[in-house]
């Protein structure tokens, strides 16, 4: 019989049901509006319902891979996604959307690599743990390789650009390589040299700058109608 974390399974399908919520929350009032005049109340709503039903009948497949399988696969999927990272860049098979490079369009439905990248990171590192464990306390043939291929991932979503995603991976892969018992000073040096990078790419930036200030002031008129526009209504929303 096949086992699984109950748990975990509970508290997806309930994330799952109040993103529905949420949604329909969201969406209800939007055929008020000329944008989505054709639009009934519950479009939104019975399309994120569908998105739910294909995911959940995904799930069913997943659940049967067993975990010895995905370890397998997990360096073979890690280079997939980072192919598909690397194609969101070329000219023509990228989709660029307010000035960010980061789908790719199948006509039907666009893809976001970097969200997958955020899954398979999890696999590949975990399985580089197990099979490096014995030279995790070693500089080149422990820290360095993984070093260099989240590097890589780093890279080509900068480019995008697309910070979140690289912080969310970055955290992903030191978070598991710390717990695979890589060397403490490295693991020190890498995450002081990190911040300093993050810090460094908001400051050249000035819109990344301008929304961190918007996020420390956002009921500014500027802010609040502008980039802290979410964070406002978010607020209001809480009361």
């Amino acid at each position: 019989m096949m086992e699984y974390d109950q748990l975990l399974v509970w508290v997806v399908l309930l994330l799952m049901l109040f993103g529905m919520v949420m949604v329909y929350s969201a969406s209800v009032s939007l055929p008020d509006s000329p944008k989505y005049a054709g639009y009934k109340n519950t479009h939104f709503l019975t399309r994120q319902a569908m998105f739910i039903a294909i995911s959940v009948v995904a799930g069913l497949f997943v659940f049967r891979v067993r975990i010895e399988t995905w370890q397998r696969l997990a360096p073979y999927l890690f280079v997939g996604t980072l192919v598909l990272l690397t194609l969101v860049l070329v000219p023509g098979i990228g989709k660029g959307v307010n000035g960010s490079k980061r789908w790719l369009s199948f006509k039907v439905f666009n893809l976001q690599p970097s969200e997958l990248m955020k899954l398979f990171v999890v696999l590949y590192a975990a399985d580089y743990t197990v099979r490096k464990q014995q030279y995790m306390h070693k500089l080149v043939k422990g820290f360095l390789p993984m070093a260099a291929a989240v590097g890589c991932v780093g890279l080509l979503l900068l480019l995008e650009p697309d910070l979140g995603a690289f912080g969310v991976i970055v955290c992903i892969a030191m978070g598991i390589l710390f717990l695979g018992g890589i060397n403490g000073v490295w693991f020190g040096g890498i995450g002081a040299t990190l911040v300093g990078i993050f810090s460094l790419v908001i400051v050249m930036s000035p819109w990344r700058r301008e929304r961190i200030f918007a996020y420390l002031n956002p009921w500014q008129e500027d802010n609040a109608l502008g980039k802290a526009y979410q964070l406002s209504h978010s607020l209001i929303a809480f009361g």
